[in-house]
């Protein structure tokens, strides 16, 4: 996991992609998290016109394909760097579709003169196998290079660059940033990925134009389409949204206040389509007990903006919608996913028919264990 995931969504300001902002996990990452902010502040003060903050400290790695690459050889190229857990499920899947959606924006011109890179920042996971895992998941081959080596070569490239990378509480924690490189090696931007899905777009743009300013002729990235804000969450609870359930005869689903569900948000690229199918069937298993109980109906959400591709997640779907009774929707701006704040995927939310969230769950769980968690939270409400 990364640093600022734990924390609650908060509203955003109007720039979606926040210099320099890290938010704080207790006492130690709120140090560490602060020793980072520190540094690039003063970086940044020092830059002056040239809006240098400094030079990028070098490495050199084997990435996804056991290429032994390294930052130099990049000399010429606007090289985009991050830090990527390889099993991360929260930032990491944002911070990656952000960076593939601003070479997009930039177009195949411009984008041929940016280099994407990933420095593995799991020290428990630092094998070619990993991060060629986590490159084949997300649809990210021929789309950057992911670098790994070993622990002690990663610890040393995340303290020259000053990231964040501890083990708590058997979770993975480190500083989600993106780093923008000049064709000289000179670090010129620096940008925070906050957890949010429906920022994913805007995050993306403001990226390809960070990057656009350093190519020739300064290419003029186009604003993004129009869009509602993030819905307004009331002191707890949530607001309330209509969707059509896939599959072929669709039925709408009202997610929200006046309209209690047990609500598992998740991806496509989380499971092999057995793997999905057997974990959101626990879903099916709490309907039957639900239906008898009066207990809130269930519904599963599929998160777009983490998928690979709209194409992708349909993929996986559709296979599943057939062999589910309990309805999938599809939050395709990731707003619904914020609304209810969800921190990670797969995510569970039981709210009540008021609207107030009442019980919420990181990770999958079996019918049992969803039964008597859901049971435990209404005797609680």
């Amino acid at each position: 996991m990364e640093q600022p995931e734990k924390n609650p969504l908060r509203p955003r300001p109007p720039v979606r992609f926040w210099w320099l902002v890290f938010l704080a996990v207790g006492a130690l990452i709120a140090m560490a998290a602060g020793v980072v902010t520190a540094r690039f502040l003063a970086l940044r003060r020092q830059a002056g016109s040239a809006g240098i903050i400094g030079v990028a400290p070098g490495f050199t790695l084997h990435d996804q394909q056991n290429r032994l690459t390294s930052l130099r050889q990049f000399r010429g190229k606007v090289v985009v760097l991050t830090f990527i857990d390889p099993e991360c499920t929260q930032l990491c899947p944002l911070t990656t579709r952000s960076m593939v959606g601003a070479m997009k924006l930039l177009g195949p011109a411009a984008a041929s003169q940016v280099q994407l890179l990933g420095i593995d920042a799991n020290p428990l996971k630092t094998q070619v196998a990993d991060v060629a895992g986590y490159t084949r998941m997300h649809d990210l081959e021929g789309k950057w290079r992911f670098l790994t080596g070993t622990p002690a070569q990663l610890e040393k490239i995340w303290k020259a660059y000053h990231i964040y990378v501890a083990i708590v509480h058997n979770d993975i924690e480190h500083t989600a940033v993106v780093f923008v490189i000049d064709q000289q090696g000179n670090e010129r931007d620096v940008y925070s990925t906050p957890m949010s899905y429906a920022a994913e777009g805007d995050d993306a743009q403001t990226l390809a134009s960070g990057i656009a300013q350093l190519l020739p002729g300064h290419r003029s990235i186009p604003a993004p389409n129009p869009a509602d804000e993030v819905p307004g969450v009331a002191p707890g609870g949530i607001t309330t949204m209509s969707l059509m359930a896939l599959g072929p005869n669709p039925q709408p689903v009202v997610l929200g206040s006046s309209h209690a569900h047990l609500v598992v948000f998740f991806a496509g690229w989380m499971g092999p389509e057995p793997e999905l199918q057997k974990n959101l069937s626990a879903l099916d298993g709490y309907a039957a007990l639900a239906r008898r109980r009066g207990w809130p109906s269930p519904v599963a959400v599929d998160v777009l903006p983490a998928e690979p591709s709209a194409a992708a997640a349909q993929k996986e779907l559709t296979p599943l919608v057939a062999k589910l009774s309990t309805p999938i929707v599809q939050d395709t701006s990731g707003k619904i996913a914020d609304n209810y704040h969800v921190g990670d995927l797969p995510w569970f939310v039981l709210n009540s028919d008021s609207g107030k969230i009442l019980w919420t769950h990181d990770g999958w769980l079996s019918a049992e264990d969803l039964n008597r968690e859901v049971k435990a939270a209404l005797r609680k409400s």
